[in-house]
């Protein structure tokens, strides 16, 4: 989706962003996530994030494997920080809001703040890459990818729009099959983690193929 903003490198984003825990939310750069924001304290985020200008929100999954509170959960150290590309008022206190993902960035250290939502310090140093582009995309193995789809369309008894799959590049269906497959928290924050597009695909198609494997053997998690 286009942007008002175009972002060309690390330098163009700030070093502190609001950050929303989202476990099972996957961002990836040039995605896009639709939410429905009615928690109190996202809701002062999304008013504080429209009136700086900036209009950026990192998402981020809660890591489950370390201590935290429920209402201050640990987090992983990568998440995807998003440009609020789409807004509207519900009518009944809600926010309908659209995230169009730019880049990754690596938490340096959360702040103490007076906010009710949390905010971090970033880096986004290591992720460079995001900002160029379908960079990769010429590596993906997209017959694989595919055949893995398949299977998991037909074991699930689900359809799916293949003419827009078929004409969708590489990147694009990649990141918007990470972002829309049903794994758990592990899973799509290793296809967050991917170094670059091509290992992203892998692990797709590896998930992917365990998933159905489980499934033949009546041990799939997948509701």
């Amino acid at each position: 989706m286009p942007m008002n903003v175009s972002y060309d490198g690390p330098d163009d984003l700030p070093a502190v962003i609001p950050v929303f825990p989202l476990p099972g939310a996957l961002l990836l750069p040039r995605g896009q996530m639709p939410l429905n924001i009615f928690e109190p304290r996202y809701l002062a985020m999304i008013d504080d994030t429209l009136k700086s200008g900036h209009r950026l929100i990192g998402m981020i999954q809660p890591d489950s494997t370390h201590p935290g509170t429920e209402q201050r959960p640990h987090l992983y150290k990568v998440g995807c920080v998003g440009r609020i590309s789409q807004f509207a008022e519900s009518g009944d206190g809600r926010y309908l809001i659209q995230l169009t993902g730019i880049t990754r960035f690596r938490v340096e250290d959360e702040l103490s703040v007076l906010t009710p939502y949390r905010q971090c310090r970033v880096t986004y140093a290591s992720f460079a890459d995001d900002f160029v582009a379908r960079k990769g995309e010429e590596d993906v193995n997209r017959k694989e990818l595919l055949h893995a789809l398949t299977g998991f369309l037909e074991a699930n008894n689900l359809k799916a729009d293949w003419d827009g799959i078929e004409n969708a590049p590489n990147e694009a269906l990649v990141n918007a099959l990470a972002m829309m497959s049903p794994y758990g928290a592990p899973e799509k924050q290793a296809l967050l983690e991917a170094p670059d597009l091509k290992t992203r695909a892998e692990i797709l198609v590896a998930v992917t193929e365990m998933e159905l494997a489980k499934t033949d053997s009546g041990e799939s998690t997948l509701q």
